[in-house]
């Protein structure tokens, strides 16, 4: 983790500490152990006064962000006061990348295919109503929208998250946070990262456009067909092209019921796009660096 901070510019990471330094109260931390303990969050899905806690009681926790036995930990204040230095700076989603370096140096990236999924995640805040088709906005959290699923016969409320997924490892190379409403198709094209072999999604991002800008980039199209006005039933091909993409992106539901499940990504934990966009990132690289590990096990 530490070969991943580096790969961060000086200048940033001279910015990143200037913002987190306070000029009174409790000295500041190292960024990269403040890094550390935002990762032991998504692990253990601590808060942050469970965070400040657990890093006082447990010595596994200690060593593993670089603290002594007789060293101060930081408060659940100081926590908060990183995680905005973050969130202003935009460093979350860098880390994110420069991690995803660290992994393609290791060959735990084999870009074969990108799968292209979203799921929806909870809003913090209570659901404000739903009449005639169409939510309120939360004042608590604006941010957060409201979207129909199953053709129309549920309710979300709440954000979605896009991610971009190696289709043979699991690992996730792209990813977006957006309102619950923004519908898929629009933020694909970000989540290709333009060196894979194959690019696999559902209906959903099906457009003529996407399809010739697939093949402009020499990347093979294993984008599902949907029928149309024009093709009112799929041709035979088509069902069976389907019917094989479909299996092919059964990785990428795994990744999603894997951060819902083991790290709580149900609900996000914050109110307002750019801090659950934090959250997101570290939930990724948390995960990424448990599948990276999985990976490291497995080869011997």
């Amino acid at each position: 983790m530490g070969r991943c901070y580096a790969h961060l510019t000086i200048e940033d990471r001279c910015d990143l500490a200037r913002r987190h330094a306070a000029a009174r109260g409790r000295p500041s931390y190292p960024p990269l152990l403040m890094v550390k303990v935002l990762l032991l969050q998504q692990w253990y899905s601590l808060s942050d006064p469970q965070m400040e806690e657990a890093l006082g009681d447990r010595l596994s926790f200690r060593r593993f962000v670089g603290l002594g036995l007789q060293d101060a930990t930081p408060d659940h204040s100081t926590i908060s006061r990183f995680r905005a230095a973050l969130e202003a700076e935009g460093l979350s989603e860098r880390l994110f990348a420069a991690l995803a370096q660290q992994l393609e140096a290791q060959d735990l990236v084999l870009k074969e295919g990108t799968l292209l999924d979203a799921t929806l995640v909870a809003a913090q805040v209570r659901r404000p109503p739903l009449a005639a088709g169409r939510g309120a906005s939360s004042a608590t959290d604006p941010d957060a929208a409201w979207t129909q699923t199953g053709r129309g016969t549920r309710s979300h409320f709440g954000y979605k998250m896009h991610l971009g997924v190696d289709a043979d490892t699991g690992v996730v190379r792209r990813a977006v946070l957006t309102p619950a409403n923004v519908y898929e198709s629009e933020v694909a094209d970000t989540l290709v990262s333009s060196d894979e072999q194959a690019v696999y999604a559902d209906r959903a991002y099906e457009s003529t456009r996407r399809r010739q800008w697939l093949r402009a980039q020499g990347i093979n199209d294993r984008i599902m067909h949907r029928a149309n006005k024009h093709q009112p039933e799929l041709t035979v091909w088509q069902q069976r092209r389907n019917e094989l993409i479909e299996q092919r992106r059964a990785l990428v539901e795994k990744v999603f019921g894997t951060l819902k499940r083991s790290y709580g990504y149900q609900r996000v934990r914050y109110c307002g796009l750019g801090r659950n966009a934090v959250e997101m990132w570290f939930k990724l690289m948390a995960y990424n660096l448990r599948k990276a590990d999985t990976w490291a096990w497995a080869a011997g």
